[in-house]
């Protein structure tokens, strides 16, 4: 069998699953704080007899767009948004993980939490007493107000922030940011927010739409490419019978 059947089919698996990726960012257009993900691949040489003049596609592993979103003015005091570049830490289910939504609720306890993961502060998950306002500062610090809304604002913790670069950044199984090497971020004392707002989905509907047409595209091409492959083995095989 031609080796360009391999290649053909490691195209078209390439393409496959870049327009899974498109199509998961295309239905995340409105999560706040979602961060869109980006399929890589590289050209990998498949080695053999005489010049390696086949190459296979190897796929990679997701990378993050780092490209702010729009930031929305809700009014709420616990919708908080991140200004320029950073995320959120929260208690993922596998450990502290990282993420740039902001719709911050408050469990039965008090806690903290962004969709139902507990918010960290320095001190590890916020958990707030009863308090009759709360107010994020833009440093990230949270200060609340005594019940009857008497006396000064008492800082209770402030939230933990964090930066890094988005080749040093990947989703794991659940969906959230983590360091690609496994480690936990330091907290970065310059990262800003804004209390008050939110911020929208980077996903923009019309660059995944074209990106997804022109998948479609290269995986057709990859599917002549096979058919080709093989009527030139079947001629092949006619000569050698003949």
């Amino acid at each position: 069998m031609d080796a360009l059947i391999y290649t053909a089919m490691s195209g078209a698996e390439r393409a496959l699953r870049g327009q899974q990726v498109h199509a998961n960012n295309l239905a995340n257009t409105d999560t706040a704080g979602f961060r869109a993900n980006m399929e890589l691949a590289t050209a990998q040489a498949a080695p053999g007899y005489g010049y390696d003049d086949r190459h296979m596609s190897q796929l990679q592993a997701n990378a993050i767009s780092t490209k702010q979103g729009t930031l929305r003015a809700t009014g709420r005091e616990l919708d908080v948004a991140i200004s320029g570049s950073g995320y959120f830490a929260v208690q993922g289910p596998t450990g502290e993980a990282y993420t740039r939504a902001g719709n911050v609720t408050l469990d039965a306890d008090g806690t903290m939490t962004v969709n139902g993961m507990q918010l960290l502060g320095e001190g590890g998950p916020i958990t707030l007493p009863q308090n009759s306002r709360i107010e994020i500062g833009q440093d990230g610090t949270v200060s609340i107000q005594s019940p009857g809304g008497m006396g000064e604002m008492q800082v209770i913790d402030k939230l933990k922030l964090v930066k890094a670069e988005g080749s040093e950044l990947t989703k794991n199984e659940a969906g959230l940011i983590v360091a690609r090497d496994g480690q936990v971020l330091p907290t970065d004392n310059t990262v800003q927010v804004r209390a008050g707002h939110l911020e929208g989905s980077n996903v923009s509907a019309v660059e995944e739409m074209v990106a997804t047409m022109s998948l479609t595209r290269t995986f057709e091409v990859q599917m002549k490419l096979f058919k080709a492959a093989d009527d030139m083995t079947t001629a092949g095989n006619r000569l050698i019978g003949g």
